[in-house]
């Protein structure tokens, strides 16, 4: 355990010189014996971790964090979306998961959409819209794991939803993107476009009706946004538009624990939350990468980028093939991230060539619309959680006086007759955000990379780049990535800072590969944090493809 320890530190560590020399060096961990939140948002972490420094605890803090997030970053994430996480109870020792996923409308089903003439998911208007299970979420946390109400959790999101706050660089950039589609509804227009336009970077935002729909959450918790006057408003709204969603499909919703999912990868255990999420994709990969001397070729080499490229479409068939709402069907689990399975994949990976046919039945692209963020506590409790409205500003659609637009995470369905993932009443659809944790001996890390189906292969790159690499988890967020948002095809992307020559070898070996910018948002955004529990010292990472920051806990004031 000692020798195991040691090389825990040097990983930590990241050779000091080595760091050093990199010339393409970003920013330092946080270190910190407090705890320490990382979020998409300085003033969200910052949130976080005031109440940290309050007496609460990283279940707390994630809560807080994720609420003012939704205030901040509206286009990405708020009360009218879904969430998931996974929490590590430094008590008891256990992982439980959480799974705020929404249904659709019970009157809803695919026959109704085929009827319609529809041959796919429609990709905006209200059949996308199902229940938000964001709030029930934040409920489900605080009543088992929390030391404050729900009242103090919400306030610092309270606030800056009335007072306003600045709009930083990249998510102004983002909504400037979306004033078309905003500008669409004139309740959503009245809301995110004040004056008619995006707030400008540095323009204080402020949003009073999501400060009244935060309020009613804070006086009455779940239940006022489910079966209250929130609820009222989502109804009224939706129904003369033509919604199938009722009073009673609100209200009968709520979030599930879960048992985590995982695999073991070069002695390290891996955890994601089970499907409906595609997180069993990136157990997947981890499985059939395992095969492959990763460490020997070096951190994005030709073979090692080529290899995991291979394994992503290899992992995400079978994902696609194969998950849905388990109390809809039996997903076989089990089968799916067997060893014996991964190596069977692994065999079909052609050292020389890329495989352009993998069997596929959809394309998505990675975007910037989900939110991340982790916290670790002074007693190394850890949160992972995700939480997102799927598109840039989900459909789109805001009901007057709520101040949150709804997500569009039914458009993840399938209308095909027998598929797992196809629209039934009730139903939650297969989802993208996935939250995971990693851990061996005395250390784990909570991390998670948002960015639509980019998030498994993402997570995936992160942990070679911890386990297989040696990387710190800063650095193993910083490095330069690959996506591929499509299931079908030779196309991937990678970042400029990929050395063209590697790029010049992938093309070699058949990948279509196309260059963009040195930090790109279509790679997504993460973050980590790392406890130590042999010398209780955390470490925090924020990825610098967004505004965030990993912000430790203040000093507690003595009284």
């Amino acid at each position: 355990m000692k020798l195991f320890h040691l090389a825990v530190v040097a990983l930590i560590s990241l050779r000091v010189s080595e760091a050093a020399g990199y010339p393409d060096r970003g920013r330092s961990m946080v270190v910190s014996s407090g705890g320490i939140v990382a979020s998409e948002h300085p003033l969200a972490s910052q949130a976080g971790a005031q109440i940290l420094a309050q007496g609460g605890n990283a279940i707390d803090a994630a809560i807080a964090a994720n609420a003012c997030m939704g205030v901040l970053s509206p286009m990405q994430c708020g009360m009218g979306g879904d969430l998931f996480a996974i929490i590590y109870d430094a008590k008891t020792g256990k992982l439980q998961g959480l799974n705020a996923s929404g249904w659709s409308a019970a009157k809803l089903n695919a026959a109704y959409l085929r009827g319609q003439g529809l041959t796919k998911m429609p990709s905006n208007g209200v059949h996308v819209v199902t229940v938000p299970g964001c709030v029930s979420g934040w409920e489900f946390l605080q009543k088992q794991y929390a030391r404050k109400e729900l009242s103090e959790l919400l306030a610092p999101a309270i606030e800056y939803a009335e007072k306003g706050a600045p709009v930083p660089e990249i998510i102004g950039g983002y909504w400037k993107l979306e004033e078309k589609k905003l500008a669409k509804e004139a309740s959503t227009s009245a809301v995110y476009l004040p004056g008619s336009r995006a707030p400008a970077v540095g323009e204080v935002f402020k949003n009073p009706d999501m400060a009244w729909s935060l309020r009613e959450v804070a006086k009455g918790g779940a239940r006022a946004f489910y079966g209250g006057a929130v609820a009222k408003k989502l109804v009224d709204y939706l129904a003369p538009k033509g919604s199938l969603l009722t009073a009673a499909d609100f209200s009968e919703f709520a979030a599930e624990w879960v048992k985590p999912i995982s695999t073991t990868y070069r002695g390290w255990t891996v955890y994601e939350i089970p499907p409906n999420g595609q997180g069993i994709a990136a157990l997947m990969m981890l499985n059939i990468m395992e095969n492959f001397p990763l460490g020997e070729w070096g951190n994005n080499s030709p073979n090692a980028l080529h290899t995991m490229i291979e394994a992503k479409k290899l992992a995400y068939a079978d994902m696609l093939g194969y998950i849905g709402d388990q109390r809809f069907g039996k997903v076989p689990i089990a089968q799916m991230l067997s060893k014996e399975h991964g190596k069977k994949r692994a065999q079909l990976i052609d050292a020389a060539k890329a495989n352009c046919d993998v069997p596929a039945t959809a394309a998505f692209n990675p975007g910037p619309d989900t939110t991340y963020l982790c916290v670790v506590d002074s007693e190394g409790n850890m949160v992972s959680l995700i939480q997102s409205i799927y598109n840039s500003f989900g459909s789109g659609l805001c009901a007057p006086g709520t101040g949150f637009v709804l997500h569009d995470r039914g458009a993840l369905f399938n209308l095909q007759e027998g598929h797992p993932n196809e629209l039934a009443g009730h139903k939650r659809p297969v989802h993208t955000i996935i939250p995971a944790m990693m851990e061996k001996g005395e250390t784990r890390i909570a991390f998670g990379i948002m960015g639509g189906w980019n998030q498994s292969q993402a997570h995936a790159q992160f942990v070679a780049n911890v386990v297989d690499f040696g990387f710190n988890i800063q650095k193993a967020l910083e490095l330069p990535r690959f996506t591929k948002g499509t299931f079908e095809g030779c196309d991937v992307k990678v970042e400029g800072r990929m050395p063209q020559s590697v790029i010049d070898d992938l093309k070699r070996r058949g990948h279509d590969v196309k260059v963009l910018e040195s930090f790109s948002s279509d790679m997504g955004c993460g973050q980590a944090v790392l406890r130590d529990n042999a010398t209780k010292v955390n470490f925090g990472a924020s990825d610098p493809r967004k505004d965030g920051a990993a912000i430790p806990e203040p000093l507690r004031a003595k009284k």
